[in-house]
């Protein structure tokens, strides 16, 4: 196969307080609580703790998973559905903000390529990058294994997470399977977080968006664009 001569541009976006306000792992986690689902008290005491690793930069991404996904691999495919369903329409419906959309829009608009990449597992993100517009194939998430015999989620990781570093492997995976490297493409990537600072460094243009404090005095230092589509960093 030749590779594809037209220059690529991509869009690439973070999920969690980038596009939305929110972050949707920890959410999930804490509706999980109220549907009944986990223990309110040993639930919200882990769930917290990892979330604080998380914003350290030290969480272990593969216990955090088995963790994550405990009460939905127990109940089974159909009752995960249905509460997630019942999870996007309480809480990440309303927490998608117009501005959000209407960035992702305009570079939809302008021919790039539109991809999420984000640390949190393809059962929570997969719903809500369809409601922002983005397809199945265009979301990089943390991808899980499923037992060959059931079909459903077993907990563990299913090749690279999308998580710091892993994130830039993601990507590179996901160009050289377009027979494209970094050199080909012109990229874009906004991101909240200084966890992603690796790609944030691999892009031709990287935009701290609504930034973490951290973040946002790096990229004012390296004079990286600095976008406050919403305050989601008090």
């Amino acid at each position: 196969m030749t590779p594809d001569p037209r220059p690529l541009r991509l869009a690439l976006f973070d999920l969690d307080h980038t596009l939305l306000p929110l972050d949707s792992d920890y959410e999930w986690g804490e509706f999980t609580i109220r549907i009944g689902w986990n223990d309110p008290v040993e639930f919200a005491r882990r769930n917290d703790e990892f979330y604080a690793h998380y914003q350290a930069g030290t969480l272990d991404v593969h216990d955090y998973v088995r963790f994550a996904t405990e009460a939905v691999r127990e109940r089974g495919p159909e009752a995960a559905a249905a509460a997630h369903a019942q999870f996007m329409r309480e809480v990440i419906g309303p927490a998608i903000r117009p501005q959000a959309l209407d960035l992702i829009r305009q570079h939809q608009a302008a021919g790039d390529t539109v991809l999420i990449v984000t640390a949190t597992n393809e059962f929570v993100t997969r719903p809500i990058a369809r409601a922002l517009g983005v397809g199945d194939e265009a979301l990089l998430a943390v991808q899980l294994v499923r037992d060959p015999h059931t079909g459903w989620y077993t907990g563990e990781i299913d090749g690279v997470p999308t998580m710091r570093e892993g994130k830039v492997r993601r990507m590179e995976q996901w160009l050289a399977e377009r027979q494209r490297s970094w050199a080909d493409v012109q990229s874009t990537f906004y991101s909240d977080s200084m966890n992603d600072v690796p790609l944030l460094e691999k892009v031709n243009h990287p935009v701290a968006t609504n930034p973490d404090p951290r973040l946002r005095a790096l990229a004012q230092e390296r004079g990286w664009r600095i976008l406050d589509l919403f305050n989601t960093h008090p």
